[in-house]
C-alpha cells in the first residue's frame, strides 16, 4: 500500500510541476534529449548493448530449445515462427527502433 501511495504522490507531483513548466521547458528538454541521443559515444554504447543483448538472447534461445525440444505444442511453435518472421521483416531496413544497426 505504501508503494501505491508513493507512486500516486509522485505522479501528482510530476503532473503539477510539468504543467507549471509549460511548453517551453518541454521543448528544451526534448532538444537536450535529442542532442544526447545523437552523441556518438551514446550511440556506440547503445549499439554495443544491443549487440550483447542479441548475443545473450541467441544463447538463451539455443539453451531453451535444447531442453524443450519437440515437447513444445504446435500452436506455440507456430506463434514463435510468426513472431520471428515478423521481426525479420521489420528489421529489413538494417536498423532497429533505436536507430542502431541490426548486425
Amino acid at each position: 500500500m505504501l508503494y501505491r501511495l508513493t507512486f500516486v504522490a509522485g505522479l501528482a507531483l510530476g503532473y503539477v510541476l510539468g504543467t507549471r513548466a509549460g511548453r517551453e521547458r518541454y521543448e528544451q528538454l526534448k532538444k537536450s534529449a535529442r542532442q544526447i541521443a545523437q552523441n556518438p559515444a551514446v550511440r556506440n554504447t547503445a549499439e554495443s548493448a544491443a549487440q550483447q543483448g542479441r548475443t545473450f538472447a541467441g544463447k538463451a534461445y539455443h539453451a531453451v530449445s535444447e531442453r524443450v525440444g519437440d515437447r513444445m505444442p504446435d500452436s506455440v511453435a507456430g506463434r514463435v515462427r510468426t513472431l520471428r518472421e515478423r521481426h525479420a521483416g521489420a528489421g529489413a531496413g538494417g536498423q532497429d527502433d533505436w536507430g542502431t544497426s541490426n548486425t
